[in-house]
């Protein structure tokens, strides 16, 4: 379908710089997420790359064509915005035929798209029936088949299943992928929704304040964060992020924390002060003989799992640990931490150091 190149592109609206310079590159057949909280940035970088706004600098490429400042009728995008953007007074079949029928295509080939595209969608008993009528589920394969009609380059998708409710969103979520897949399509997928983001992408943007904090596989992402703003974002509960003053010397494979020794991935860059361990829940222990303590302040029973909330000398830290494993709230446990995959950020400016962790080409320490 269509490879997608993002080189310094920058938006600024006034004195309001909307996205920094932000680099990526969307490979051909990818379905890519672009992440973030409200304001970040992800829609406009998302609509620049549609030709719907243009970029203040920087260069987009499709397909190794330079099309940053081509409208978006020169680009061969299709869109999908969340309020699904239908046609009121047309039916479902009209809906869906009006790309086709205003370029002029001849009636017989538009029959047979919007045939292919409703059988693709499950949709063809209701071809013939008014938008107005339809669930929200409905109406939004239906702003999908819109798009897919056209057989464009690429997809774009603004939080497409926004309106939905929670239940109904993850079907239509699998279904959205399921579809990526069977067409091989190339498509760039705006969301605030971190799961939604891990489940259905290939790679994601994360941003934040107009700024790429990291770009990657949805595994890298959440095992090796790059900045302690991703750690946060990213996994439910987040990454915990211990707080010290301390040092770490490059070569390292353990620091001072608490008071006691603690395993990290050997580090490839040093520094000294203010330092934040990050651990995800998964990755913190009980254990009596381990040398840091915390009292368990809360219980949250997940069926299979549990997280535990315990209190310890440099703030709250959560613990997922299997649900037959007895916690009581009050009591004082021992933690013990899995140093393979402990990530060590400067608190400061908030970036990872270089480690066995997450250097470029680095395995798992």
């Amino acid at each position: 379908m269509a490879r997608i190149v993002i080189k310094d592109v920058r938006k600024e609206f006034g004195d309001f710089t909307a996205v920094q310079a932000s680099s990526f590159t969307i490979e051909d057949g990818e379905f890519f997420m672009l992440l973030g909280p409200s304001g970040c940035g992800k829609t406009t970088t998302l609509r620049m790359i549609a030709g719907l706004e243009l970029p203040t600098s920087g260069e987009i490429y499709i397909d190794g064509e330079e099309v940053g400042q081509k409208p978006a009728s020169q680009r061969d995008i299709a869109f999908v915005f969340q309020m699904f953007a239908l046609y009121p007074h047309m039916n479902v079949r009209r809906n869906i035929s009006y790309p086709l029928v205003s370029q002029g295509m001849g009636r017989a080939e538009v029959k047979a798209r919007v045939a292919e595209v409703a059988r693709i969608l499950g949709i063809e008993d209701i071809l013939d029936r008014p938008v107005g009528g339809l669930s929200g589920g409905d109406r939004q394969r239906v702003a999908l088949g819109r798009a897919i009609v056209r057989r464009p380059k690429a997809f774009m998708m603004d939080e497409p299943l926004g309106a939905l409710d929670a239940e109904f969103r993850e079907h239509m979520s699998e279904e959205l992928r399921a579809l990526h897949d069977r067409m091989g399509a190339t498509t760039v997928y705006v969301t605030h929704d971190q799961l939604e983001a891990m489940q259905m992408g290939d790679k994601i943007v994360v941003m934040n304040h107009g700024v790429v904090e990291q770009f990657g596989t949805p595994q890298d992402i959440y095992d090796k964060p790059a900045t302690m703003f991703v750690a946060d974002f990213i996994g439910a509960p987040a990454m915990n992020l211990m707080r010290f003053d301390g040092e770490v010397a490059p070569g390292a494979t353990s620091l001072l924390y608490d008071g006691a020794e603690v395993a990290v991935p050997r580090m490839r860059e040093g520094r000294r002060g203010a330092l934040a361990l990050g651990v995800r829940p998964e990755h913190v222990h009980l254990d009596d003989a381990a040398p840091h303590r915390g009292r368990i302040a809360a219980v949250e029973y997940l069926g299979t799992t549990q997280i535990l909330t315990l209190e310890t000398a440099t703030g709250a830290l959560k613990l997922r640990a299997p649900a037959a494993q007895v916690a009581r709230v009050g009591e004082t446990v021992g933690l013990r931490f899995n140093g393979r995959t402990l990530s060590v950020f400067d608190a400061r400016s908030g970036a990872a150091l270089a480690s066995d962790l997450n250097a470029q080409g680095g395995g798992d320490g």
